[in-house]
């Protein structure tokens, strides 16, 4: 994996403009893993997907993050600033190719969600639908004191069973952030979505190389390739004298 120069933020940034946040996730990852391929990088778990966009968004702008959120209560404003450290997690075990559950007389194999699953979600209108969806697609075989049944016949304490242990062994698939407001003293908790985040900063980058290409284009006739081939030190100090 390599950090994301200006030309890659340019790159990813184009490709991935207008895509859904699944595609973008994977387009940033094929880009940096040049040495994984990307059926490979599809069917990472998602927590093992979102550690790498960590480990790049680290490598690429740093550790620090920032961002700003409302409280659900009094709609106030609240800043946040933290370290990736302080959103990885550790799983308990290693993420095995297959996982197993017993219980009331139901016997389940099944694997973790990985990024194909959560695109073929894309579309549900409903959290039900879509839960359901994505627990049908990762189970293997589903039985019934031995006997093979249809996963839908599974009983909701089964399916539950299935969350719970999916989230013991990819816990940074699901992160979530405790916040409190200083105004009403509300307590909640909020999720940390790398990907949503991550793009957010491609995009806010990538439009302000482009503004600076246009101004140093104009003012000195340089191509794009000339200019983005500066170091952002160098850029700075045209961009200064090419304002005076």
């Amino acid at each position: 994996m390599h950090a994301l120069s200006n030309t890659d933020i340019l790159v990813v940034w184009e490709r991935g403009a207008a895509s859904q946040p699944v595609y973008r996730a994977l387009i940033l990852l094929a880009f940096a893993c040049s040495d994984m391929a990307p059926e490979a990088l599809a069917g990472l778990s998602i927590g093992r997907r979102d550690s790498l966009l960590m480990d790049l968004r680290e490598m690429t702008f740093g550790s620090k993050l920032s961002c700003l959120t409302r409280c659900p209560g009094c709609r106030e404003k609240l800043d946040l600033a933290f370290d990736a450290s302080e959103i990885r997690t550790i799983a308990k075990e290693d993420v095995s190719e297959e996982l197993s559950i017993q219980e009331s007389g139901f016997s389940v194999r099944f694997r973790l969600p990985n990024s194909l699953d959560l695109a073929a979600i894309g579309e549900c209108r409903d959290v039900p639908s879509a839960r359901s969806i994505l627990l049908y697609r990762c189970i293997l075989s589903a039985k019934r004191d031995g006997e093979e049944i249809s996963p839908q016949l599974l009983p909701l304490d089964v399916t539950d069973l299935m969350v719970k242990r999916m989230e013991e062994v990819d816990p940074q698939a699901d992160i979530q952030i405790s916040l409190s407001c200083s105004s009403c003293s509300r307590k909640w908790n909020q999720t940390f979505d790398i990907v949503s985040f991550f793009w957010s900063e491609i995009d806010f980058w990538a439009r302000r190389i482009l503004e600076e290409v246009n101004s140093l284009a104009k003012a000195y006739g340089w191509s794009e390739c000339e200019i983005l081939a500066l170091s952002p030190h160098r850029r700075g100090i045209y961009l200064e004298m090419a304002c005076r």
